[in-house]
């Protein structure tokens, strides 16, 4: 479903991701772990279009999308919440909801996504004409992911959807990510809690100062003993 080959990504003169390849099929969850600062964020907002790779391929679909603009990207089924939620804080719910679908032109269709995105995050329709800045912290990430899910996208992005949260809404959060992949949404998601992101993951890689240096089943890679050392408490 999505093919990274050999990406190389800079900053200027720093190099963010060197050789990445990961690959994501259809119906997983697929997680990157990794330290604050190896590239995670930068090699989800690569394959969204937001930042160009230097050289390597991106393909969805069998499609190549490594020169793909971010709408075009978005129109083709993949939409991505990024980190940090970057909702729209002067604006209702309902309008940072109604921004998602903007490039959908099926009205009742649309429709009916938003009332199954309202049933799936009750607090949503409790909060649907109210600011969006006057949100939680757990209610922001939950509009964040609701937003990308308004755009009807086969494979979904999640940056950092636990980044701040309380421990009770991370599980929250976490158990939504089952939920949806149980609905049919293909899943990658980047987090620096690569405990709850092993245990839920189909498949997970672990990435280094842009080097991707391990991967496995999630399985594997929680009683991996580096992992383990690295990332997990020991």
């Amino acid at each position: 479903m999505l093919e990274i080959k050999g990406i190389n990504v800079f900053y200027g003169a720093i190099q963010a991701l060197e050789d990445v390849s990961i690959q994501v099929v259809p119906g997983e969850i697929v997680a990157i772990i990794g330290s604050n600062g190896a590239g995670k964020s930068t090699l989800l907002r690569t394959i969204s279009g937001l930042i160009r790779a230097r050289s390597g391929s991106i393909s969805y679909n069998e499609v190549d999308i490594t020169s793909a603009q971010p709408h075009e990207i978005v129109k083709m089924g993949l939409s991505h919440a990024p980190e940090g939620r970057r909702i729209f804080t002067n604006m209702s719910v309902q309008e940072n909801l109604q921004l998602g679908a903007y490039l959908r032109k099926d009205t009742a269709q649309i429709a009916q996504d938003m009332e199954a995105v309202l049933n799936r995050f009750p607090r949503l329709r409790e909060r649907f004409k109210q600011s969006s800045g006057t949100l939680s912290g757990g209610e922001q990430q939950m509009l964040a992911i609701s937003r990308a899910l308004m755009s009807n996208p086969d494979i979904l992005l999640l940056d950092e959807p636990s980044l701040g949260l309380a421990p009770f809404l991370i599980t929250e959060i976490f158990n939504i990510v089952k939920d949806l992949n149980r609905d049919g949404k293909t899943v990658l998601i980047v987090e620096q809690n690569a405990n709850r992101a092993l245990e839920i993951a189909d498949r997970a890689y672990v990435l280094e100062t842009g080097v991707v240096v391990l991967e496995g089943t999630g399985k594997e890679l929680l009683v991996d003993p580096k992992v383990k050392e690295a990332y997990l408490g020991g």
